[in-house]
């Protein structure tokens, strides 16, 4: 597989067609004129961790980015100040996953940006329905709703890094709209960051090749993507929502797939609260260990930024799963 060469996907290059991205801001015009002439640069505001990543890897030298959540943070919950409200309408550019934050959609569809780029428009979003897979209940039907598991489109994209790249190629299309001048910098920027992601995609297929279970349990269903693309199961404890609480039946079913598929253990997060997941993971006899969905980096990040978690990500699956 190789990412780096792959072409815009029809849906990355209607989106940003659509956007109109060849014009900035009329609120940014100085700003836009700086950049234009090389005495200045794009300002671009990122909703959450993953789009700020995206915006200075492609950007480089030529974006100054803000992001609107802050270190620690749980994007899911974020609530927009008046300052911050009037900084994204005054901004060049704005990147953000349309439906992750619904506060952050308010703010940019009552924006007057011209140039605003919805990751979730340059790939393909899927619905992976149900947080537990089906095993087959007696009588041939799957689980039922009562273990608060979620249904819809799943926003998770940044932590496929084949989707992430399709994401950092419509971002990279979207910037040299915006901003011409600098096109052919940021082209090879993206060129860049596509060689990572298509190695970190080849660690991942390679790790995880081989392992004595292909089942893990996760905190809330933010790995349903990544498990999609390296062939494994994904059983999280709650559904989209970090924040939701599981059922008791939830719970139960959870301690007899541990049992049934050899699992050995229940991973956490570093943004939300950690005790239903060590309950669990008492309860069953299994560890228990950190799997980052990537929402922001923190001083309890295992790495500095998308890549450097990301490979932590693998290390801790390649235990919990038994890679060979």
């Amino acid at each position: 597989m190789n990412v780096r060469r792959r072409p815009i996907s029809g849906i990355a290059v209607a989106a940003v067609t659509a956007l109109g991205l060849g014009t900035l801001s009329a609120c940014s015009s100085d700003s836009a004129e700086a950049s234009g002439d090389g005495g200045g640069k794009l300002d671009v505001v990122a909703s959450f961790y993953p789009m700020q990543y995206l915006a200075e890897q492609i950007g480089g030298d030529h974006v100054s980015v803000t992001s609107l959540t802050e270190p620690g943070q749980e994007p899911h919950d974020l609530e927009l100040s008046t300052k911050q409200t009037a900084e994204l309408g005054e901004a060049d550019a704005v990147l953000y996953l349309k439906s992750l934050q619904p506060a952050v959609d308010e703010a940019v569809d009552q924006s007057e940006v011209k140039t605003k780029i919805d990751a979730a428009s340059l790939t393909e979003l899927e619905d992976h329905g149900d947080v537990e897979h089906d095993h087959g209940d007696e009588g041939g039907e799957a689980h039922s709703e009562e273990s608060g598991e979620e249904s819809g489109l799943d926003p998770h994209i940044w932590l496929d890094p084949v989707k992430y790249a399709e994401v950092a190629e419509g971002v990279a299309k979207a910037l040299e709209k915006a901003d011409p001048d600098h096109a052919a910098d940021y082209e090879k920027n993206a060129e860049a960051l596509a060689v990572k992601l298509d190695g970190l995609d080849t660690a991942f297929e390679n790790g995880l090749k081989d392992t004595d279970t292909k089942v893990f349990f996760t905190n809330h269903a933010a790995f349903g993507y990544l498990a999609e693309r390296y062939g494994l199961t994904q059983e999280a404890i709650t559904g989209l929502d970090p924040d939701s609480e599981p059922s008791p039946a939830r719970i139960k079913e959870l301690q007899e797939e541990a049992k049934a598929d050899g699992v050995t253990t229940v991973f956490y997060e570093t943004l939300v609260s950690d005790k239903t997941a060590k309950t669990l993971a008492k309860d069953a006899g299994l560890k228990t260990d950190v799997l980052d969905p990537l929402e922001g980096i923190t001083e309890q990040s295992k790495g500095e930024d998308y890549i450097e978690v990301m490979q932590s990500n693998l290390e801790a699956l390649k235990t919990a799963l038994g890679a060979k």
